[in-house]
């Protein structure tokens, strides 16, 4: 089985896992989520790997990192990721990537990320839910933050916080790569 075969797979067991969980039925999930009925049946059958921003909104409408619907069954105390093995969750043929490294649930859902952004090119993200919080640290290039419509240049080196529960985009208006790691904080959620 290919790892996009298993990475399928493996969102569609988790997917079923955590909204029987949670105690949402399909409606319940589609509505908290803003997906339709149709396309969490196809994910939880594996016929479909969705978007990025449909497994965001899923994992946000439950209360769960991505990494926790990637792989639930993660357990040791130490999880070491070694260069490499994140989770590839977007790439472009320029050479912009997102990849998820690390993902926990014990305190509410914690997601860390490095990302990369070519010159001219960003990333767009939808408003998560309330009390989501989004630490960032640049490590190469300079980052253009845009939230609600505000601009914020970051600097390598720079660091930059925000509350992330309005439309915010990572962009690289400069003419060489943008490299960051990312942080993301989701308050829990509880039952139906």
């Amino acid at each position: 089985m290919s790892d996009f075969e298993q990475l399928t797979q493996a969102l569609a067991r988790n997917l079923r896992y955590w909204r029987g969980e949670r105690g949402f039925t399909l409606e319940a999930l589609a509505a908290r989520a803003g997906v339709s009925r149709g396309m969490i049946i196809q994910i939880e059958q594996a016929r479909t790997n969705p978007s990025v921003g449909t497994t965001v909104k899923l994992a946000d409408a439950l209360g769960v990192s991505i990494t926790t619907l990637l792989d639930r069954d993660r357990t040791p105390q130490v999880h070491v990721v070694l260069p490499g093995q994140g989770v590839r969750m977007w790439s472009t043929e320029a050479g912009s990537r997102a990849s998820m490294l690390l993902g926990d649930d014990r305190r509410g859902p914690v997601e860390m990320w490095s990302y990369r952004l070519e010159p001219g090119e960003a990333a767009d993200s939808d408003p998560h839910p309330a009390g989501t919080f989004e630490m960032l640290h640049v490590t190469a290039g300079e980052l253009t933050l845009v939230v609600a419509d505000e601009r914020y240049a970051v600097p390598a080196g720079g660091a930059v916080s925000f509350e992330a529960n309005a439309p915010h985009a990572y962009r690289n208006e400069g003419g060489a790569p943008m490299e960051m790691t990312l942080a993301v904080s989701i308050p829990p959620v509880a039952g139906p």
